[in-house]
């Protein structure tokens, strides 16, 4: 395996692993114009052989996607920032509602 700065080889990223994933959120981001991680644009990080896309201070306090790879991380994000949109079903509001009276009688 020929190893060179920056260039790919056997499908891996060689070299500064944080202009690839750049370089592959700026692709994505061309790609899907529309989505959260073009219009936010989440900080990336890389752990433990998975790719996290972040808004926000942490992990438990922000908006997060968890893939294998850049992509898969971003359309993960893509796919919580728009679940925060949307407005619980009306089964689950119901549901919540229900236990809450329950538990006051209890």
């Amino acid at each position: 395996m020929k190893i060179s700065n920056g260039h790919k080889t056997k499908g891996r990223f060689l070299g500064n692993p944080s202009l690839a994933a750049m370089e592959r959120m700026e692709n994505y981001c061309d790609a899907h114009p529309g989505s959260p991680s073009a219009a936010r644009r989440p900080t990336l990080q890389y752990r433990g052989q998975l790719w996290i896309a972040l808004l926000g201070p942490s992990v438990e306090e922000g908006i997060v996607g968890i893939g294998p790879t850049v992509e898969n991380a971003l359309r993960a994000f893509d796919a919580q920032y728009l679940a925060g949109l949307r407005e619980p079903t009306e089964r689950f509001r119901r549901g919540v509602y229900d236990s809450k009276r329950h538990a006051a009688h209890i």
